[in-house]
């Protein structure tokens, strides 16, 4: 019962903590807009969507559906072994991330006709903005306090068990580390959308993260 009342506590809406709920929405939001640019580039995408837009090309789905259905299942463990983990941006990054991206996607080749091959120059000039988007966007949403979805959950998962059974230090960032390497190497077995860009996400994410972690508390302060 304490385990369920501790669950539902972390999906309340404050008054504190709604203006990190509108964070949480905003950035989750700008990261399937963000995402939907980087496809265009082809110069790759962040090591999960990689992998889910490979996957999700075999399936015959959506890529936000197979996004969707792929934290599902990661959901599962998150919920037998990290539940502080769960709030509001697990289900907005689970949900609104790959439809974002889908709708978006949808409006630049059939509304406004853009063609799937780009010139270099115009894939660089989309390619700048688009990047500080995503990875700017994915740090407000982690260190927004709403929660993060199941993929990211995992290397922490991964992480607890090592230390109960070790002890020592933190495993974190090799655990992170080789989950986005796994991912990536999904991803160009499966066609997936990899490129130079998917190697650098691993060395820009963290400490961007960081960095706008540091921002936001220096703010509540």
């Amino acid at each position: 019962m304490a385990e369920k009342e501790n669950l539902l506590e972390q999906f309340k809406i404050t008054k504190k903590s709604y203006k990190n709920f509108l964070i949480m929405l905003a950035a989750v939001i700008l990261m399937g807009f963000s995402l939907s640019l980087l496809v265009m580039t082809n110069f790759g995408t962040d090591p999960c969507s990689a992998m889910n837009y490979g996957v999700s090309g075999k399936l015959g789905l959506t890529f936000g559906t197979y996004q969707l259905l792929m934290n599902l299942i990661l959901l599962i463990f998150v919920l037998l072994f990290y539940r502080s983990s769960l709030g509001w941006g697990t289900i907005g990054n689970m949900v609104l991330v790959g439809y974002t991206t889908d709708f978006f996607t949808y409006v630049w080749h059939n509304i406004c006709n853009i063609p799937y091959e780009l010139n270099m120059t115009a894939r660089v000039a989309i390619l700048v903005p688009a990047l500080f988007l995503f990875v700017f966007a994915a740090a407000f949403y982690m260190q927004s306090g709403q929660g993060v979805a199941p993929y990211d959950a995992i290397p922490f998962i991964i992480d607890d068990a090592i230390k109960k059974r070790n002890g020592g230090k933190s495993h974190f960032r090799p655990a992170r580390f080789c989950q986005d390497l796994l991912c990536t190497l999904i991803g160009v077995f499966t066609g997936g959308t990899y490129g130079i860009l998917t190697f650098l996400m691993v060395i820009l994410l963290a400490p961007t993260v960081q960095f706008v972690g540091d921002f936001l508390h220096k703010k509540e302060r």
